[in-house]
């Protein structure tokens, strides 16, 4: 896809816009977001991504388009995994519901910060080493396994731990366990005081980045085109904030969803190999960007059925449980 400056240039400056009104209209006043507004922004933000992948059908073709709405719809269910350990850092910091959106969209743009500065990366090593595509195609069928093995093993009491970074950020500044707003430093007996709501938004951040290690290669597995690796990565990420608060009830019913993003990023990976294969000169089936779409799309229903379906069944089994718990009484003393 030819992208002119101007482009590149256009598309950070609305994509900056609509980060900025977000935060205006919904997220400056501190308050406890409601199922209502957040399915409100959630669809917002979803035909928004719709929009731009018509904008991309328009300006460059189907490919291109199909490329975005393939890379957008796995960026966005790896970052519904992601929500699992959203959810832990903000129980690990004991957040108040009132300051979580806040704390999110700083996490949020963090991580999109971040990300911007691996896909460059990313971007360069494809373009000058084709055999980068086995390094990402292995590393994306590892990932898959252990997805698998994890969530085999069933750990129901996982819990957030803090990586290298925030661990050296905590140790060499000093902060107070105690929020005050949505400040992020204050000023106690003289000092400089850093407090959890800036430590909380820098864990949210840096934990999505490592998140981006299995997500950024996966996405080049669809498209190798920068400018859309970078912006299905935006708006995957823009909505995750009120997505949080949309399904956040609902994610513990999402039982399968490791199996089928399991399958998606092995999927990913073997069409990675196939096509640093094809790069080497070796004659081998490549797979399309209209089978990788539906495939996806195939897999994340399936998964999102089958885990609903295994929920009610699991919760019809305990009640019956404890309603048979429930009937066992004291037997009765007859009569002498």
């Amino acid at each position: 896809m030819d992208v002119s400056v101007s482009l590149w240039v256009g598309t950070i400056v609305v994509l900056v816009a609509l980060v900025v009104a977000d935060f205006f209209i919904g997220g400056r006043k501190p308050h406890e977001v409601s199922i209502k507004e957040a399915g409100i922004w959630t669809t917002v933000w979803v035909v928004l991504a719709a929009i731009f992948g018509g904008f991309l059908w328009w300006h460059s073709g189907a490919t291109p388009a199909g490329e975005f709405f393939a890379g957008y719809i796995t960026e966005k269910s790896l970052s519904v995994d992601n929500l699992f350990v959203f959810i832990l850092i903000m129980g690990k910091f004991a957040v108040p519901r009132i300051y979580q959106q806040r704390v999110l969209m700083f996490g949020v743009i963090i991580a999109l910060v971040l990300r911007a500065v691996f896909i460059a990366g990313g971007a360069a090593l494809v373009a000058q080493f084709s055999w980068v595509f086995f390094i990402f195609g292995g590393f994306l069928i590892w990932t898959a396994w252990k997805l698998i093995k994890e969530a085999r093993a069933d750990e129901e009491d996982e819990e957030f731990e803090e990586n290298r970074l925030l661990k050296s950020i905590e140790q060499r500044f000093p902060s107070t366990d105690k929020y005050h707003g949505t400040k992020l430093f204050i000023r106690e007996n003289g000092r400089r005081l850093m407090t959890p709501m800036l430590i909380v938004m820098i864990a949210i951040g840096t934990t999505d980045v490592l998140f981006a290690l299995d997500s950024i290669p996966a996405i080049f597995g669809l498209t190798q085109d920068p400018y859309i690796v970078f912006t299905a990565n935006a708006f995957a990420l823009m909505g995750l904030r009120q997505l949080y608060f949309l399904i956040g009830g609902l994610l513990k019913k999402l039982v399968h969803l490791s199996y089928g993003l399991s399958i998606i990023l092995g999927f990913i990976g073997v069409k990675l190999v196939l096509h640093a294969l094809h790069e080497q000169g070796v004659h081998v089936p490549e797979i399309g960007i209209p089978f990788s779409l539906g495939f996806i799309v195939v897999v994340l229903a399936v998964t999102t059925v089958t885990s609903l379906m295994a929920s009610k069944k699991a919760a019809l089994a305990e009640q019956a449980e404890q309603g048979g718990q429930g009937g066992q009484g004291e037997p009765e003393k007859l009569d002498a």
